[in-house]
Formats: C-alpha cells, sequence, structure tokens
C-alpha cells in the first residue's frame, strides 16, 4: 500500500485493528467504515472521538451504504472485505472510481482469480468484464487459511485497483454496457446468437467481425464494448 501521511486513506471493516495499527503509524489520519457494533465501540475507546488531534474517523454503518463522496478526493481505500458481500462492494466502490487513486483488497482468492482473469478461461465473467474495464487490476499475493485465527476454509489473495484514466475508458454507456454483459452471462453456456437476439441480429454480428457462435466467455472487454457501442449508436439513430 505504500502510505503517505496526507494520504486520505479509507479502511473497510477494520475489525481488530490488525491493518489499522499500522497504517495509523504512517497517516494524518485515517477513515474506518465499520457495521459492527461491538467494534465499533473498542474502537472509540482506544480512539476517543471527542479529542481535537483524534487521527482515526470512524464511520459507523454499511460500507455498502457509504457515500465516498463525502470525503475528500483522491481517496486511497483498503480492506479485508467480507467475502460474502464482495462483489456487490467491489461495484459500490467501481461506481466512485473517478474519486480513488487507487484500491488494495484482501479477498477470497476465487473472487481475484475473476476479477483478473483472461477472456476463454473458466474464470472469466461478468465480474471480469465490468472491473476490467474501469481498472487495472493485479493480484499481489496469496494469503494462506493459516495465517488467519481461527483459519477460513478457502484461500485468500490481495488484489490491487488502479482506475483507468477517462481517456482509456471504452465504454460510453455504462448502463447498455452492464446490460450486455448481464444478459450474455445470464446463460454462459449458450451461444450469443441467443443470448443477446434482442440486441443483435445475424448481419449485425457479421459486421462487427463478431461470430455469434460464441458463447459469452469468449468475448474479450473490447469485443463488449464494441457490441454496446454499436447498440448505442443505432438506438440514436
Amino acid at each position: 500500500i505504500r502510505p503517505e501521511p496526507d494520504d486520505n486513506l479509507v479502511e473497510i471493516g477494520p475489525g481488530l485493528g490488525a491493518l489499522t495499527r499500522p497504517l495509523l503509524k504512517r497517516l494524518k489520519h485515517l477513515h474506518v467504515v465499520e457495521i459492527d457494533r461491538d467494534i465499533i465501540a473498542r474502537l472509540e475507546n482506544d480512539y476517543p472521538q471527542n479529542l481535537p488531534n483524534s487521527k482515526l474517523i470512524i464511520h459507523a454503518g454499511d460500507a455498502l451504504r457509504f457515500d465516498l463522496a463525502t470525503l475528500d478526493a483522491p481517496l486511497r481505500i483498503v480492506g479485508n472485505l467480507p467475502y460474502n458481500i464482495s462483489s456487490p462492494l467491489l461495484f459500490h466502490f467501481a461506481a466512485s472510481a473517478s474519486r480513488i487513486t487507487d484500491m488494495h483488497f484482501m479477498l477470497q482468492n476465487e473472487v481475484v482469480e475473476r476479477m483478473v482473469a483472461d477472456h476463454s478461461t473458466p474464470a472469466y465473467g461478468r465480474l471480469s468484464v465490468m472491473l476490467q474495464y474501469r481498472f487495472y487490476m493485479e493480484k499481489l499475493l496469496d494469503v494462506p487459511p493459516e495465517s488467519f485465527r481461527p483459519a477460513p476454509k478457502v484461500d485468500s489473495a490481495i488484489v490491487r485497483m488502479i482506475p483507468l484514466p477517462a481517456e482509456q475508458i471504452i465504454v460510453k454507456n455504462e448502463k447498455l454496457f452492464s446490460e450486455i454483459v448481464g444478459t450474455a452471462f445470464g446463460q454462459r453456456r449458450k451461444t450469443l446468437r441467443n443470448t443477446l437476439k434482442s440486441f443483435l441480429n445475424e448481419s449485425e454480428f457479421l459486421q462487427l467481425n463478431i461470430s455469434s457462435q460464441l458463447r459469452a466467455e469468449n468475448l474479450s472487454v473490447n469485443d463488449f464494448a464494441k457490441i454496446a457501442a454499436y447498440v448505442d449508436g443505432r438506438t440514436a439513430t
């Protein structure tokens, strides 16, 4: 993470402070978002909020509902995300990508593999496409179960996410793009001729130089962007 003293850094789910404490040693201030009342009480006891020089700012509530726009940009976000809601959290933060410098998360290894997967591989899916068009992502390291107490039943991994500059984002109509990607992967074993028939006919597939006999997993992010741009342009005319 390499935090600098003046970074506006947000930690999601500080828990017992294993990451919080070393971060505070390097930062002038740190925002944490926590929903567990017992953990909030412990944090407030360790870092009283009524002191003018308090370095820890506690935001009590659900990270899925936390509005990053309430904090000064640019933001850096870190956290050991709850594995059961990791995908919704990733999409929630992705919606504020323009305000974010980078994000570092520990997640279930399976999720990280899906995030960074190349097309035409088993792990590639909707999550891959919807994040890769907005972010440069890199799996940094594996974290085995024995690193935790108690040890979970799954492997974990740490991923870095860096928002792409606006000029590199090839998707213009994000709502339409999301709809097309979701529809294509909704029945991933079917061919595009079947899954995307409400968007493209056979001649339009040929015009785009994309075979309708392919499946969603065979299309790159650029392919999906090309389809969305074509459908969007056709709708506009």
